[in-house]
């Protein structure tokens, strides 16, 4: 099979999980910014982890044949320090550039905060500026709910954005938004539940991804959730059309992005 990985933090992944993705079939890996596992003191670490995103772990994926892609930002649990934010935001337009920049994400919020807000509607701002796809993470946290609406709403308030740039959660569909599912052995999202919301909401503008971070994660998320859709009888086409043509059809709209669609 051929798919896509549209969300994975491979800086916190070894050389071995590179190959089982490979040798699973992935043709792209995609890397949103985020969280290092631990808040990083100053803008100077942001600017060498972007340093790392846009030149140093695209060539660690080629060693293995693949393309890497990433996104910038200063994600939603750094964003509370409005000083350090407004640093991290200067520092964004020197990258964003880069032959393997997709975006700004992931960007979003943790708590709901007033500063992750603020924080947020900077960075939509910066992407509309520039033209820029938007990824968003939503809050894991029992108003997850109420952060994803205040993302939307934000987000829907910018009359500059297109909503089919953007790619949030699956309540955002309605809005006209992609809807991303991230796939966890013991959180979130198992391979037979994303395949039930799948079966029952449609699969138009989602994509699937392992995100595979600092966590208890799996890379391979991803095939696993193709062998799932194969027992329950669904065609390789559509298995295709989910892990594939999906991504590839969102993050085609970037022009930096080779893959064909088909």
């Amino acid at each position: 099979m051929r798919y896509i990985e549209p969300h994975a933090h491979m800086v916190s992944r070894t050389t071995d999980d590179y190959v089982s993705i490979v040798t699973a079939g992935c043709q792209a890996v995609c890397e949103p910014a985020f969280w290092a596992g631990f808040d990083r003191s100053s803008s100077r670490g942001f600017y060498d982890y972007f340093r790392q995103l846009t030149q140093y772990e695209p060539q660690r994926a080629a060693k293995f044949g693949l393309a890497h892609y990433t996104w910038l930002c200063i994600n939603p649990k750094e964003s509370e320090d409005l000083v350090l934010a407004d640093e991290v935001l200067s520092i964004i337009p020197e990258f964003i550039d880069s032959p393997n920049v997709l975006g700004i994400g992931e960007i979003g919020l943790n708590k709901n905060s007033r500063n992750e807000l603020k924080v947020l509607e900077k960075h939509v701002n910066l992407a509309a500026e520039r033209d820029q796809l938007i990824l968003v993470h939503t809050p894991h946290l029992e108003d997850k709910l109420k952060g994803t609406r205040l993302i939307v709403d934000l987000i829907k308030s910018d009359s500059r954005i297109d909503p089919g740039k953007v790619i949030i959660d699956q309540i955002a569909l309605d809005a006209g938004f992609w809807a991303g599912i991230t796939l966890y052995p013991e959180s979130k999202c198992t391979p037979p539940r994303a395949i039930d919301i799948v079966e029952n909401f449609g699969h138009e503008q989602i994509w699937m991804n392992s995100a595979c971070d600092w966590g208890v994660s799996i890379p391979l998320a991803v095939p696993k959730t193709a062998l799932e859709m194969r027992r329950r009888g669904h065609t390789e086409e559509f298995i295709d059309q989910l892990l594939y043509r999906n991504p590839a059809r969102f993050m085609g709209q970037c022009p930096k992005f080779k893959l064909p669609l088909e």
